[in-house]
């Protein structure tokens, strides 16, 4: 395992102050607030504390209220909104300074047998063939609103292996293309077997380029570019069957929508040998800068 991981694993390893409150602190962010990716794992660790190990996390809603302050800690109280026979509910809400940044509602159930079937893997290059971030993002590093901005996204994703099957946003700007874009990622390291924490790795990475296809449909190159602001607005995934977030997963995007000032990501989630696990579907805020 790299330093990095550990690191990151250290912050969804909640302090416990309380039966159902737990505080967690934040990662060093590309932006001057905490990463959305972070806080919804972070909340998720919260919840499933909260439930009997042999309950799996099936679904999650979200969403974001406040920008968070990296140099505060966050506290996660749950709420034990139902246990039943099969399926268990828990609604989680993250504050700081006194106000809430974050809700979300996560469901957990019993594994059982039923119905099975899913949608086809789309073909996707292997992905040793691709290059890894440090390989790829310093090639546009004169494409960036700050020199830094390379060495912070390299920092902050270290300890993820993530890697472009197309060219990234912010390598085609001025240059419309299809709606949709691939990645694929896994934990830069071993993980243990717990079947929450492979949950929770998801979901923190899940927040990283979803609305990358947004930006591919107008040409833009996203907030590292200077040519889009935008923020996270709300967040939903369901976990559909078993995966390890240290093996390759690929994350299929798209966007279906855009308007208003917003933008609209949907994709899947598949393991190398093409079982769908995930479905997720973000919207976000996506504005076009002023002067």
């Amino acid at each position: 395992m790299n330093s990095e991981l550990d690191t990151l694993l250290g912050l969804l390893d909640l302090e416990r102050i309380e039966q159902d409150i737990f505080r967690g602190r934040s990662h060093t962010s590309v932006v001057p607030r905490v990463f959305g990716g972070q806080v919804a794992a972070q909340a998720l660790v919260a919840a499933g504390r909260t439930v009997p190990d042999e309950r799996m996390a099936h679904s999650l809603h979200a969403y974001f209220l406040r920008p968070g302050d990296p140099g505060a800690p966050i506290v996660y109280t749950v709420d034990r909104i139902r246990d039943g026979r099969s399926f268990t509910t828990r609604r989680v809400v993250a504050v700081q300074h006194g106000q809430p940044i974050f809700h979300l509602s996560a469901s957990f159930q019993l594994p059982e047998e039923g119905l099975d079937h899913q949608a086809e893997m789309p073909d996707a290059p292997d992905p040793e063939s691709l290059p890894s971030g440090a390989e790829l993002l310093p090639k546009y590093a004169d494409r960036f609103v700050s020199p830094t901005v390379v060495d912070r996204l390299l920092e902050t994703r270290a300890a993820v292996d993530l890697r472009y099957v197309q060219e990234p946003p912010f390598a085609t700007v001025g240059q419309v293309r299809e709606a949709r874009s691939q990645v694929w990622f896994k934990a830069n390291g071993t993980l243990a077997d717990d079947p929450l924490l492979h949950v929770c790795l998801a979901t923190y990475v899940s927040d990283m380029t979803l609305l990358d296809s947004v930006l591919l449909a107008h040409g833009r190159g996203g907030w590292a570019v200077g040519d889009i602001v935008g923020a996270s607005l709300d967040h939903a995934m369901w976990f559909h069957r078993p995966f390890r977030a240290d093996e390759w997963l690929l994350y299929d995007q798209e966007s279906p929508s855009s308007s208003g000032g917003r933008g609209l990501g949907q994709a899947r989630i598949y393991t190398r040998d093409g079982r769908l696990a995930i479905s997720v579907i973000q919207e976000g805020v996506m504005r076009v800068p002023r002067g």
